[in-house]
This record gives C-alpha cells, structure tokens and sequence, in this order.
C-alpha cells in the first residue's frame, strides 16, 4: 500500500527528523519488532517511525549504492512480519509499503503512535525449551530504540489515556466531511505514489491509508487532522481555528487594517504568510559609496516571521477557541498563540531562548506541514527564527508567556532603521484624516473618473483597505441627496451591485 509520504524524500532524511527513521540492510525480526514497538508507544508525541528494509545505515545516513532485497523475499518477509508483530500487547500492525528505490526491492514500514499505548513485546523470539518469552516496552532515545527502563515504564503507562488531540476521532463529524480533492492536492504537491490511487478511490479506503480514520469499526470517524487540513471550513469543528492580522500603525487605531485567514490549517498558513510578505514587509535599500553592492535590509526579515507563524499552527491548542493573533505595530510584530510551552521548557530557558521540547503537543499537525516543507525539523525553528533576524542585523525577539503558560507571544522587534529616518532622509508626514464633506466629494470625483464601481472597488480605488463606518455614511447620504445611485435599487445586497453616479445610472 502505498504510504501519504515522498519516498525518497523519506530515505534522505529531506522531512523527517533523523531519529524518527530506522535503516535496516535485511530483514531481522527481533530489532525490528524492538523498534516497531517504540515507534508505537511513542512517548515524546514525534509521530511515530519509519523502518525501511534493504537499506544499510552508515554514520547514520542511508550507505549507497543500496543492498535492496531478494523479490523471492518479500512475501516470506511479510508472512514473518504479521506473525511478529502478533506477539505484540496489544496487537499492532504498523502500515507497509513495497516498493523500488534505484533499481533495488525495499520495504518500508510506517510505525504511526498507536492508540491503545503502551505496547510491550517480547524481549528474545520464544524457543522450544522457552516457550513463553519475557515481554518488555521499548521507547525511542535519540535513534535508537531501547528497553524502558522502571520509571519510563510508569510514563508510559500514564500516558495510556493522553493521547495528542489532533490523532483522536472527532465524534460530531463524518467521514465524508473530509473532501477528496483536498486529500488529492495534498498527496500531489508532497509526491506520494498513492496520489494515483485518491483521484478513483472513494475517500474513506484514502484516509484509511493515510491513518485518518478512527474509531469503532461500526461507527468510523475523522480523525481532528483530517478535518484540519482536509475540510474546507475547519472552524465548524475547531472554534477560531484561523489566523487574525491586525496591522495598527497608530496606537489610536486611525488606519488600523484587520485580516482573517481561514479553511485548512496549510492554506490559511499559506495566505497569511503571502499577506504579510506583500503588505506588511518592507525593503530599504542603501547605497554605500565606493561598494558594488548595496546594503538591503527588512523591517522584519520574511524567514524569521514564516517559522514564527508556523510555530504557532504547530503547538496551538486547537480545543481552545482562540485564533493566532499577529499584531503589527511601529515598532514591533507580535506573534501569540494558546497555550504557553510545555512545562519541560523551563522559564530559564524561554528567556535564553532556548526553546527545546521534549514532547509535541500535535503529533500529526507537525507530520503534515513538515512533508509540505512549511515547518523545520524537530526543534530547529526557534535557531531559524534567531538566525535570520541576526542576518538582518534586527534585535533578537523576545519570547514571552505567563506563569501559568497560558499564552505565547513572539516579539519580533522591527529592525531600527525602520524606526527612525537615515541621515538626509525626512519623515513622511502622517496622512491627514479626511472629512465626511472631503470623502464625499472624494467619492462623486472618483465615480466621475472610473466609471460604475462597486462600493469595494470605490474604497480601494480612493486609497482605502475596506468600506469604512465613513465611507458608508458618505454613500448613504449621496444617495439620500440623489447624488449617486445604486444600480440594482430593488436589490441592495446584490453581489452585482454597483454605485453610479445619478446621470450614469440613467442612461444604463
């Protein structure tokens, strides 16, 4: 079956992190059902594992050329890896994929974190003089798969009932809530081989696949990530699951512009992100007298705000009903989401900005985005973020949260050239605020010269974001003088609706 995953993407480490992926040259039962068992239990929330079979490890790495497995092989391999895995409490099977890779047989195995954790299994195969063979839990350390030892054990066990939010099955929505064309563009864009397969199956065999699905056999649900990134309107399950841009460049909130990014968690991040590169990051270019380049610097350097942003899809809450907030001010961008960090990021180490976790909050949110390569690997954001706003010689951002870890927020200071005019150069004035009289004269000029427009197109077109409470007042009363007109009056709400000025309207 082939797995939601760009195979060769997976074999050189491209999307997921090195200690979630496992090399073994041959088949060789005992490790990999060790392993298996850890990629199941889980215990820090990564997601799981893969285990690929036919591939040598060297320095960690993939060896190459690859050793491959005999075809004559991999039946008896996958007869051997049911009877296995039968040995494991409680049962678990993990997803298999057959597959070539540079002209060699190779089998992967994806090991998701179960359900019904914790799993334990043997520690050595039974024998005939021992027919009944010790079982003990395995964890992952790092790479590697080991024994857990007595009090990891006592983690896993209170972990039974703990499982991560967005891999539990939504209980008020239907499998059928999840749309095949959004599954289908998802499968394409990361290259997996079972995008074929979504275009003519129906979509509860491609979630299944995709591990989307839980629940009872006689009563199937969506799993939470599903409907995140596969329903078009999310926030009909997940209150305020959007991201809300407030740019405010006067503390009075004069000229104060709010956008609202919804629909799945991928696309709204998408537009948020492209918003904020086309409106709200600025360039200032300088020239340096005797140098052939110029010095380019940004109020906020686009990679530092891009990981920021995707930090917060990734460790919100989603049973909490409060949207990403990304306030824009002079001086600063401010990026806050719900809750704080995990308690195993001490307050220490927030304020040295030393943002190691140790366990996710969204196991299968971080899946999906790190596969569309919209977030880094484990636990590499936060040296991006630092990185980039170094690059960009802006001050370092500040991470704030409160002792009960409510919240989050980012601040990215914006970089000081910004906040103060360069030698020789003058401040801008601000805009003068214009009058009603002014607005509505501004409105009868601007029909005059564009024609019909509707009352959208007649705010941007007079040099503002939206209809303001002003804008529409002053066309109320236009309208009220018999200055300007609507063109469908029987049908204000009309979405064809256009304002004319009077003498136009009466030759339409």
């Amino acid at each position: 079956m082939p797995l939601p995953i760009n195979i060769a993407d997976l074999i050189n480490r491209r999307v997921v992190e090195n200690a979630r992926v496992e090399y073994k040259g041959d088949w060789n039962p005992e490790p990999i059902l060790h392993s298996i068992c850890a990629f199941a239990n889980d215990i820090d929330n990564w997601g799981g594992g893969y285990i690929i079979i036919g591939i040598d490890e060297e320095d960690g790495m993939p060896k190459f050329p690859i050793r491959g497995l005999e075809k004559s092989s991999i039946d008896r391999i996958n007869k051997e890896l049911l009877q296995k895995c039968n040995l494991i409490e409680p049962r678990y099977i993990p997803i298999v994929e057959q597959t070539t890779f540079d002209g060699k047989e190779i089998i992967v195995l994806w090991v998701p974190g179960g359900p019904d954790r914790p799993y334990k299994c043997p520690v050595a195969f039974p024998t005939e003089r021992a027919k009944k063979a010790e079982k003990a839990y395995y964890i992952r350390k790092m790479s590697n798969s080991i024994r857990a030892n007595a009090l990891e054990e006592k983690e896993l066990i209170l972990l039974a009932n703990n499982q991560p939010y967005d891999d539990r099955a939504n209980l008020m929505a239907r499998v059928e809530d999840m749309k095949s064309s959004l599954i289908s563009e998802f499968l394409h864009t990361v290259g997996s081989d079972l995008h074929s397969a979504s275009l003519r199956r129906p979509v509860e065999e491609i979630a299944t696949s995709m591990r989307l699905i839980g629940g009872p056999s006689e009563m199937r649900r969506p799993l939470n990530v599903g409907l995140m990134f596969f329903n078009e309107q999310p926030e009909n399950f997940f209150p305020y699951a959007r991201i809300e841009v407030v740019d405010k460049p006067d503390p009075t909130g004069v000229g104060m512009t709010e956008k609202v990014f919804a629909g799945p968690l991928d696309r709204q991040l998408r537009d948020a992100l492209s918003y904020i590169k086309n409106y709200i990051i600025k360039e200032k270019v300088t020239k340096i007298s005797g140098q052939a380049e110029a010095v380019r610097i940004y109020n906020y350097p686009y990679d530092a705000v891009e990981e920021t942003l995707s930090n917060a899809i990734y460790h919100k809450s989603y049973q909490i009903g409060e949207p990403i907030t990304v306030t824009v001010t002079p001086d600063r961008m401010e990026i806050t989401s719900l809750p704080g960090p995990d308690r195993t990021i001490s307050d220490e180490d927030i304020q040295n900005r030393r943002m190691i976790s140790r366990r996710y909050r969204n196991r299968r949110i971080g899946d999906f985005l790190k596969e569309l390569k919209l977030v880094e690997g484990r636990n590499t954001g936060i040296p991006t973020i630092l990185r980039a706003m170094e690059t960009n010689g802006s001050q370092p951002p500040v991470f704030e949260t409160d002792a009960e870890r409510t919240y989050f927020t980012v601040i990215l200071p914006v970089h000081a050239g910004f906040l103060h005019p360069t030698k020789g150069e003058e401040p801008k004035a601000k805009p003068k605020r214009r009058t009603l009289a002014e607005i509505k004269a501004l409105i009868m000029e601007t029909l005059a010269a564009s024609g019909n427009l509707p009352a959208t197109e007649l705010a941007a077109t007079m040099g503002y974001a939206k209809v303001s409470g002003t804008i529409s007042k002053a066309i109320k009363e236009l309208i009220a003088e018999g200055k300007v007109a609507y063109s469908e009056p029987d049908r204000i709400h009309s979405k064809n609706q256009k304002i004319c000025l009077v003498e136009d309207s009466k030759n339409d």
